[in-house]
């Protein structure tokens, strides 16, 4: 999930993981043998401002989280449904410093989507829109944020780990004038085949699928990973912002051209080399320590 300011100055990115695929404890842990995903479960949470950036992600055991319907609580942290509306309370540390991080999102969605694909050639990884098009408003006591905007909702399963069939991917989400969402998934796998997923997501609940534009190079990141953007050739890509520049994942606001209109998309990279390689592996705990019970 991600969700933009009207006013473009402030962003959040959270993820609720069950069974984490960045996480360097259940890859060491599945080495041996099959682990139990819900034994790595985890919210990341990446808040933007103007002036800083704040980034949790506590990895908790399955003694620390509990499951309903409506209802799923990941040690202090929570996410809430209740009739159209997601409630995510947050309470979490910052790595190493320690520095609270306290507030409430209400995401308030539009409309629902059951539209489930597979990413890879055998079907063991899957993506699907939750509610592409949604409004929200955030309210952090610590640090002191306050604004509404717009937000985007999906998820992502598989069967295995995502290193087993991808190499890289790009993804993008723009809103368009008529209030419908644009989503991209441009994927690479190991054995060569691409996979690029081009659908519009509109506000009566139908989608429409579209010829995504050819692949535009971007310049690339601190960290060197390449950055890739389908965008229409007439038209001048910009990065706008890199929000999250990593060894091996990389989360951005772009301006470009897409069906027609000029839009900002928020766009993410994601190079699977990188995140297997062993010195990402070694430096993964101190950004995602684990406690494995419900205390800070």
């Amino acid at each position: 999930m991600d969700g933009l300011s009207d006013d473009g100055l402030n962003g959040f990115s959270i993820i609720a993981f069950v069974g984490s695929v960045f996480s360097p404890y259940y890859a060491w842990a599945n080495k041996s043998k099959p682990a139990q995903a819900e034994d790595f479960c985890s919210i990341n949470v990446a808040l933007y401002t103007p002036t800083k950036k704040y980034w949790t992600m506590t990895e908790r055991g399955k003694n620390a989280i509990h499951r309903t319907a409506n209802q799923f609580t990941i040690g202090p942290s929570q996410l809430s449904w209740n009739d159209n509306a997601l409630t995510i309370t947050i309470n979490e540390r910052v790595p190493l410093l320690g520095q609270r991080v306290q507030g409430t999102i209400k995401v308030f969605t539009e409309q629902l989507f059951n539209h489930v694909v597979a990413l890879d050639d055998q079907q063991k990884h899957r993506w699907g829109p939750i509610a592409p098009s949604s409004r929200v408003e955030v309210s952090f006591n610590k640090p002191n944020l306050n604004w509404i905007g717009n937000a985007y909702f999906d998820s992502n399963e598989g069967d295995e780990a995502i290193n087993k069939p991808f190499s890289e991917w790009d993804w993008s989400r723009a809103h368009l004038k008529d209030g419908s969402t644009a989503v991209i998934y441009d994927v690479r796998q190991k054995n060569g085949v691409e996979k690029v997923l081009a659908t519009k997501f509109k506000l009566d609940g139908s989608t429409e699928d579209f010829l995504a534009p050819n692949r535009v190079e971007l310049r690339k990141t601190g960290w060197r990973i390449q950055r890739n953007m389908r965008s229409e050739s007439d038209h001048k890509v910009t990065v706008l912002n890199t929000l999250e520049d990593t060894p091996f994942y990389a989360r951005s606001m772009i301006a470009s051209k897409l069906l027609g209109e000029d839009v900002i998309s928020m766009h993410e990279t994601l190079n699977i080399k990188r995140l297997e390689s062993n010195i990402v592996q070694f430096m993964l705990p101190w950004r995602m320590p684990r406690n494995p019970t419900r205390l800070y």
